[in-house]
């Protein structure tokens, strides 16, 4: 912690350009998220450090976009924080968001990675990657091997419709086409060395305990469990795997996933929700999210935490978001019409 501490000092004190535009004010921005405050709190410590505004977060596990919907106009919200492109995409139906133009926005996050309406912008990429035993002779993996049968008994996954799986099927449809990927979850639940349940760190607990050989998880997690204390539990499941950058075989790319925000349809504070958002896109903030949260940074200059850096090199998948996000229900009708969840 006082490592981190001294880490976010030297950070904020770093001085550049983009640092130069956000110039120090007052008053507050009101942040909604669904991101667990812990993740995001040195982040907005930072902003408020930098620029004098004072940050109010409301976390909201479930029902955000009801809760923007009840509250209308008289929404205290200013920005709208959450992860899965299908939240965002969401929240932008459901008109949530309003639209802004900061060129500092649109230099620093490509434009595939933010809405062409400009109402949301990914902050931070999550790659779905592989866990597997260290004592497997892989170094390389493909989506569509998980469906390969010398695997079978051998494969842990979460829910097939938790939406960070639901993510990946979808790309996987626009990828291989509807039958092939009917066909490919098919023969991922014959592989299955249990039912598809838990969470992205059960998938490593489960090849420390000999149950399954790989699976898939975000890389996050991987690197949350091989830096806890050691002797912890967390750091037993984290030593228990290797992970691999798996890509599409068509492309050679791996699937991102984002977490993002955009600014507040009614935002009371406008000018300061603005800013927050281009202190989380500037190069002081892509820093923390990769030091803080292991999270791939989504501009192309900051080097990711060397944790996440020894995974290996990562080649975005270069689908759209908004494409992907477009795929989810009929992701989610092949999830059930192949019962893989049963």
């Amino acid at each position: 912690m006082k490592l981190f501490r001294c880490l976010l000092l030297t950070l904020i004190c770093v001085t550049n350009t983009e640092a130069q535009t956000l110039t120090v004010g007052q008053g507050e921005v009101n942040l909604y998220t669904t991101r667990e405050p812990k993740l995001i709190k040195p982040l907005l410590e930072a902003f408020t450090l930098q620029t004098g505004i004072t940050v109010k977060t409301s976390f909201i596990k479930d029902g955000l976009i009801e809760k923007v919907k009840a509250e209308k106009h008289l929404s205290p919200a200013d920005v709208i924080m959450t992860a899965d492109i299908g939240n965002l995409v969401d929240l932008e139906k459901s008109e949530a968001f309003q639209p802004i133009d900061s060129s500092l926005l649109l230099e620093a996050i490509p434009a595939n990675l933010r809405s062409t309406e400009g109402t949301w912008y990914a902050l931070s990429l999550r790659d779905r990657v592989l866990y597997a035993d260290p004592s497997l002779a892989l170094t390389e993996f493909n989506y569509e091997d998980l469906a390969d049968a010398k695997w079978a008994g051998k494969v842990c996954i979460r829910s097939g419709q938790h939406p960070y799986n639901i993510g990946l099927i979808s790309a996987m449809l626009i990828h291989n086409g509807e039958q092939k990927t009917e066909q490919w979850l098919k023969q991922v639940k014959a592989n299955l060395a249990r039912p598809a349940t838990g969470g992205d760190r059960d998938v490593a607990r489960d090849i420390l305990g000999g149950l399954c050989e790989i699976g898939i998880a975000n890389a996050y997690y991987a690197a949350q469990m091989k830096t806890s204390k050691t002797g912890s539990e967390q750091r037993k499941w984290g030593d228990a795997i290797k992970v691999i950058r798996p890509t599409f075989k068509a492309t050679n790319t791996t699937f991102v996933n984002i977490s993002g925000a955009g600014v507040a349809r009614y935002a009371p504070n406008r000018s300061n929700a603005i800013k927050l958002m281009e202190f989380l896109a500037s190069e002081n903030g892509q820093k923390m999210y990769a030091s803080a949260d292991f999270e791939y940074p989504v501009r192309k200059n900051i080097t990711p935490d060397p944790m996440v850096a020894s995974f290996g090199p990562l080649t975005i998948d270069s689908l759209s978001l908004k494409d992907i996000a477009a795929r989810r229900k009929q992701a989610s009708e092949l999830v059930e019409k192949v019962k893989f969840d049963q």
